[in-house]
């Protein structure tokens, strides 16, 4: 058990690949905490893990708002004592190109996928250094690394944000034994992709711009989570791994 008596918050947890993530640490000896605002389909997946054999719940956050985390951290605080691990993938997209998109669209990509980012980090490093230390797990993307032609300004503007709080938090917190690590997934197959890939057009284009012929699935992405998060990566920090079959290696 690579995780065992570790406790685990993941951001986004309900569905996708939070959910992959979730169930994957669970079965490594975690105890999961679902952080989403969708409390019927995360109360689902806690459900779903704990039958299996899990130790799982659902924590209700909104990673917009600092109330929100002030809120599930103190719960975490009076309820398991510690957090060990932090999973910020909670993270949205609005597929709008920068010359048409409303302020108002760009300002809610940032409020999840950096502000939440920021906030998630802030409150949990005083919880992680009184446990003695603990593993920062961001969720970011290729287009955090690299300008990805399919990907829209905004979101790689977010992503771009996650890819460097994560190395300063890296560096600024390493004698407190925290660790932060990013992951940069290319095309994940979600249901929001398989719509995508009605197009053969646009399924073409993503295949073809990866050297392994595949793109990511969840569990591609969780099983990086799994290692970043684990003491097998006791030695790794400010690290943007790829998982991306190839694709950033052009």
């Amino acid at each position: 058990m690579r995780l065992q008596n570790k406790v685990t918050l993941i951001t986004g947890a309900a569905a996708g690949i939070g959910a992959e993530i979730a169930t994957r640490f669970a079965a490594e000896g975690a105890t999961v905490l679902i952080g989403d605002f969708d409390e019927a389909q995360g109360k689902q997946t806690a459900d779903r893990i704990c039958r299996a054999g899990g130790r799982a719940r659902f924590v209700p956050l909104d990673v917009t708002q600092e109330t929100s985390w002030v809120e599930a951290l103190n719960g975490i605080r009076t309820a398991e004592g510690q957090l060990d691990i932090l999973v910020n993938n909670a993270g949205i997209t609005k597929r709008i190109p920068i010359t048409e998109m409303p302020l108002s669209d760009f300002e809610s990509v940032m409020a999840v996928n950096v502000r939440g980012v920021f906030l998630g980090i802030k409150h949990v490093l005083p919880l992680m250094k009184a446990h003695g230390g603990g593993s920062i797990v961001n969720i970011s993307s290729i287009a955090g690394l690299v300008g990805h032609k399919f990907t829209n300004e905004t979101y790689s503007t977010s992503k771009g944000a996650v890819t460097l709080l994560t190395r300063s938090v890296a560096v600024r917190h390493a004698r407190d034994n925290i660790r932060c690590n990013s992951i940069h997934p290319c095309t994940v197959d979600t249901p929001m992709v398989r719509e995508l890939f009605k197009d053969p057009e646009k399924k073409k284009e993503r295949l073809d711009e990866v050297p392994l012929g595949r793109i990511a699935d969840a569990q591609d992405v969780a099983n990086a989570a799994l290692f970043l998060a684990s003491d097998e990566a006791s030695f790794i920090t400010g690290v943007a791994l790829p998982v991306d079959g190839g694709l950033t290696a052009y």
